[in-house]
């Protein structure tokens, strides 16, 4: 029979990561900042389900609407001063200098800056495209009204005379 000795210097050693993380060490949260994220989603969905929800909660529509913008304002604020900095390290400040000149400081990282001008000129496009296609629908749709009206008036003139 071989028995182990318990001064042995030898430790098991599992094969996998995951397995030597789920016995040997209390299972962490992967969330950095719970809180600040549960604030992050927590006053965008509500407004949402605020403007969903508008007739059944209230008959009152300015209710509703001073609710979902008060609701926005906070989601503002908390991704403007709290999660904007925690989560993506975006900081913004008034300075005045001597001569009494206000000015914004704005620090972030760079890939939150490319991040942003890619999804601006997403927008930009999709916005351009609306407005150069509803030109476009416009005009055909006025065309085709006024080439109906004229057919309309010329057949009937036809069929009287």
């Amino acid at each position: 029979m071989l028995s182990q000795d318990s001064n042995d210097d030898t430790e098991d050693v599992s094969l996998f990561d995951a397995e030597e993380e789920s016995t040997n060490k209390p299972r962490k949260s992967k969330i950095r900042h719970p809180v600040a994220s549960f604030f992050h989603l927590f006053f965008r969905v509500s407004a949402i389900v605020v403007y969903l929800l508008c007739e059944l909660l209230s008959s009152s529509f300015i209710a509703c609407m001073v609710t979902i913008i008060l609701l926005l304002s906070c989601d503002f604020w908390a991704v403007k001063n709290v999660t904007g900095r925690l989560m993506v390290g975006l900081r913004w400040w008034n300075h005045i200098d001597e001569d009494g000149k206000s000015h914004w400081v704005f620090e972030s990282r760079k890939a939150v800056v490319i991040m942003g001008v890619v999804l601006q000129g997403a927008n930009l496009y999709g916005y351009i495209r609306c407005k150069v296609g509803s030109r476009k629908n416009l005009t055909n749709m006025a065309t085709s009204y006024l080439g109906r009206q004229f057919l309309r008036q010329n057949a009937g003139g036809d069929q009287t005379t």
